[in-house]
């Protein structure tokens, strides 16, 4: 349903290294690019992200309670995220670990949350399945 998400920027030429590190370990790359806007994804794959200066030439600013979330392969890319995520000007904003209680099959929530160096809060996560 979701074709992609934008989210603004301050600076886009100092903050674009944050996403390429993400989109790297992810498997994409940039897919657009102009001097007000980088996209990242794959034409054909799923939903991309995009950092934008915002079209009315006003300051970018954080959405309370807004976050998007990057769907992870398991639970070792979710802490790579997380882990490049901050060594890339993020912030910390909860270490990954299991959110939740499991579901009647075992399926647990797994999370790692962080803010882009703009603010932006994101998080990585995958369904774990603790009975086996």
């Amino acid at each position: 349903m979701i074709g992609y998400v934008t989210l603004g920027t301050n600076d886009l030429q100092g903050n674009a290294p944050f996403y390429d590190a993400i989109a790297r370990e992810m498997g994409v790359g940039r897919m657009m690019e102009f001097d007000q806007f980088i996209a990242w994804g794959t034409w054909d794959g799923g939903a991309g992200v995009a950092l934008t200066k915002p079209f009315d030439e006003k300051d970018a600013t954080v959405g309370n309670g807004t976050m998007v979330a990057l769907q992870a392969k398991d639970k070792e890319q979710v802490h790579r995220l997380h882990e490049i995520a901050l060594a890339n000007g993020g912030s910390d904003e909860g270490a990954p670990g299991p959110r939740g209680e499991p579901d009647e099959q075992g399926n647990t929530f797994y999370a790692g949350y962080f803010r882009d160096p703009d603010g932006n809060k994101l998080n990585a996560f995958c369904m774990v399945n603790s009975g086996g």
